[in-house]
């Protein structure tokens, strides 16, 4: 979160067990945020339908959610807020059973679903959408704009505006459709599959074929001009923006993102979704939002001076890394914030800026200065992003890229993102991969970078 090869699907994490290869004197945790989200199936599609009113900031919805039991279920659980619940059908059939209470939706079928069985649910729901609060990181999921609104759901914050199965490991495809007044532009995940304009609404509908995370679904709303940055075939890169900021700023300091795309596909493998779209919205954001196909930035994000190019850096490598392979559980979030950290310095050291020698050095330096209390690997559900994820984390593959020399590290950054596009992963299965790319073990580098407080001191040369 800045919000702070042939393609393969993942199979299925490994089981979470007691960590005997990297031991942590950390406690061993199972999932971080147990209350969000059901092991107990397995959700294939969501179908979403909404009709917004961006003035007054409600939404009548209506959603169809495909799933898979993985055991008998005597009831299906989704999350999901605060909202006037009007119908919920399980199968299409007559109104199925059902209680809403503490952001839990919990429908009761005649007779139990046994494992295996597909089944689906309809619900259709009114209501303004409200923001879950967190102790940690303040208001996830469905924000109000001053003109529009935005998603930014990372970690638990999708069930602010759908129900869902709102944890990491469970991907599915999606379709969006959202009506909206016409002088707004809506843009969600996946292509633009239709427009429809009646009278004085617009519908624009949106498919994401790649299986997405539930916190990663995303709807930006606002009064924004369309405008293309690359007309590739390979990877289109669309952008919405505030027609105040067009003209000179949001060209110049987007300029270089297809030519950042390129890059990355060298380092990472290709692009793993159809296209691209970044949003900027006319608020200011603390930090910009990525999400499945998109990221969004806030117009103090746009300075003329290139000024937040790493941050359109870090949300693009987050495609790889945190939407195409997206953690099993969030203790291994440094999986996508220590890589898109790295990404960074990749673009600066191949772009003609500091390389990532430099940059390391400084993060180094910084991070000597601060308490050493924190496992990267394993920093708590209260220290998700904590800056030290990102930037040791970042250092812990600028320390493998030594160890391995660039050619095989690039080889297993191309490896990983083949083997588990569009899956969920695991730090167990990072480390043992890179076991394969070294001619020596790396057991001890990794016990010392992630699952120890001491800082390791950096490697000197780099190849």
């Amino acid at each position: 979160m800045s919000r702070s090869g042939p393609p393969l699907l993942g199979g299925t994490p490994e089981p979470r067990g007691p960590r005997t290869t990297f031991d942590s004197d950390y406690a061993t945790h199972g999932d971080y945020l147990p209350q969000y989200g059901d092991h107990r199936y397995r959700t294939t599609s969501y179908d979403l339908a909404l009709e917004c009113s961006p003035g007054t900031g409600r939404i009548t919805a209506r959603a169809t959610i495909s799933a898979v039991a993985g055991e008998t279920l005597s009831e299906v659980v989704f999350d999901l807020g605060r909202f006037r619940i009007t119908k919920v059908l399980l199968d299409s059939a007559s109104p199925a059973r059902y209680t809403h209470r503490a952001d839990k939706l919990r429908i009761r079928p005649i007779r139990p679903l046994p494992m295996g069985a597909v089944f689906t649910v309809e619900v259709r729901y009114t209501g303004v959408p409200r923001p879950i609060r967190s102790r940690e990181w303040g208001e996830l999921g469905w924000e109000q704009l001053a003109e529009g609104s935005l998603v930014a759901s990372q970690p638990y914050g999708a069930h602010s505006w759908y129900p869902c199965n709102d944890r990491p490991d469970d991907k599915a495809r999606y379709r969006i459709a959202v009506t909206a007044p016409s002088p707004y532009t809506v843009v969600a995940n996946g292509r633009l599959i239709s427009r429809t304009v009646r009278a004085s609404t617009t519908t624009w509908v949106y498919d994401q074929p790649a299986p997405m995370a539930a916190y990663l679904a995303a709807v930006h709303i606002g009064p924004y001009a369309l405008v293309t940055l690359s007309d590739a075939v390979a990877v289109p890169q669309r952008a919405a923006v505030p027609r105040e900021l067009l003209g000179g700023r949001f060209e110049h300091d987007f300029a270089r993102q297809p030519r950042m795309m390129a890059v990355f596909q060298d380092l990472f493998g290709p692009y793993p979704f159809d296209e691209y779209a970044v949003v900027v919205t006319a608020d200011e954001l603390e930090v910009p939002i990525e999400a499945q196909g998109l990221s969004a930035f806030g117009a103090n994000h746009v300075d003329g001076h290139r000024g937040s190019e790493r941050l359109i850096a870090h949300e693009l490598a987050h495609q790889w890394f945190g939407n195409s392979l997206t953690a099993a559980d969030w203790r291994d979030i440094w999986l996508h914030e220590g890589f898109a950290k790295y990404a960074e310095w990749l673009w600066s050291e191949l772009s003609g800026g500091p390389n990532a020698a430099v940059l390391a050095g400084r993060a180094w330096g910084r991070l000597a200065l601060l308490r050493r209390d924190i496992l990267i690997a394993d920093p708590g559900p209260d220290r998700l992003f904590d800056e030290r994820v990102y930037e040791r984390g970042g250092l812990t593959l600028h320390a493998l890229r030594h160890q391995l020399g660039l050619e095989a590290f690039v080889a297993l950054l191309r490896e990983w993102t083949a083997t588990h596009r569009h899956g969920s992963v695991t730090t167990e299965q990072f480390l043992a991969l890179a076991d394969r790319h070294s001619p020596q073990s790396l057991e001890r580098f990794f016990q010392s970078w992630l699952y120890e407080r001491e800082l390791p001191a950096l490697p000197d040369r780099l190849p």
